[in-house]
């Protein structure tokens, strides 16, 4: 058994055995990717390039724009590399990267979008004491906080899912490195490991959640007192987005690190892997974007300004 538990590499999760169905697969995530690549690219440059965005909601944004960027490029270019070269192998060390950096991305997108809440709870709630609140040394401290916390839980789950000896298998059942699938493949006790998760996972998911509620509560009653229709629609088409990614990206992650890995399936733990890696990179751009007004101008003006000029050409 001691001569199984050495695992040189991993095996992830293949779409298909079939060449067109492979095929199919690098495709349809190369679509997904770019888009996320380019929507969340026209945010951070549209953001830094208009000072009128330089306000601590599009501070945030941008933060977020980011997160998404790095968060996608995790798991999807690997996905499509091996799909496009009929391969499933994974390193060790390429996988322990993956891991860390999963979790790191995913704890932060969940406190990012706790603190986006905090953000419009006191824009719409606090408007005469916003810029007191969200000064620039509170927004870069909370923008901070949000990645060093999550950097650190990474750290602890990292570290305490790769103690463990792999001599099971070394076929990960998902399409990249998680913990649930890679405690299935341990054959040591991993009761530690379950607690842990558990405990900072409720921890994570039960503050972030409570704060969200909170925020939104406040919101909901001082929005229904503005007295004009178009007023309330302005709030909440800022806000009911914002709780709907926050929410879908908050149950299927939870589902994954916290639900009965003993009652799941490939074809579950596939779908909602997607839910909580893929598609909040991809749809945090068109929900934040394409809806906002602000955005949607500087965009325009970006690149009306950015036009190349007409090209004159001389004869000599």
């Amino acid at each position: 058994m001691n001569n199984q538990t050495s695992m040189p590499e991993f095996l992830l999760l293949g779409f298909s055995d079939i060449w067109e169905l492979q095929i199919l697969h690098f495709t349809a995530f190369l679509v997904v990717y770019l888009t996320a690549l380019i929507g969340n690219l026209l945010i951070i440059i549209v953001v830094a390039f208009d000072r009128q965005l330089h306000t601590p909601m599009y501070f945030f944004l941008v933060n977020l724009a980011f997160l998404d960027l790095c968060y996608i490029s995790v798991t999807v270019p690997k996905s499509m590399a091996n799909s496009l070269m009929d391969s499933r192998t994974i390193s060790f060390s390429g996988c322990v990267t993956q891991l860390f950096l999963v979790v790191t991305f995913a704890i932060t997108e969940l406190a990012l979008l706790t603190v986006m809440a905090y953000d419009r709870y006191v824009a719409i709630c606090h408007p005469l004491h916003y810029r007191m609140l969200m000064n620039r040394g509170r927004c870069a401290q909370m923008a901070a906080g949000a990645w060093l916390s999550s950097m650190m839980c990474a750290v602890i789950h990292t570290g305490n899912t790769f103690r463990l000896r792999f001599c099971h298998s070394n076929m990960v059942g998902q399409l990249f490195c998680n913990i649930p699938q890679l405690l299935k493949l341990s054959c040591g006790d991993t009761r530690v490991n379950d607690i842990v998760m558990l405990v900072l996972g409720s921890l994570s998911a039960v503050s972030c959640f409570v704060f969200m509620f909170v925020s939104y509560i406040h919101i909901f009653f001082t929005v229904m007192r503005i007295p004009s229709n178009r007023g309330r629609y302005k709030a909440f088409s800022t806000c009911l987005p914002h709780l709907i990614v926050f929410c879908l990206f908050l149950g299927s992650s939870t589902l994954t690190y916290m639900g009965p890995r003993s009652k799941s399936s490939k074809a579950l733990d596939l779908v909602v892997a997607i839910f909580y890696s893929i598609v909040p990179p991809t749809v945090n751009p068109i929900i934040y974007s394409l809806r906002n007004n602000e955005i949607r101008g500087a965009l325009r003006k970006f690149l009306i300004t950015h036009q190349p000029g007409p090209i004159c050409i001389r004869w000599i």
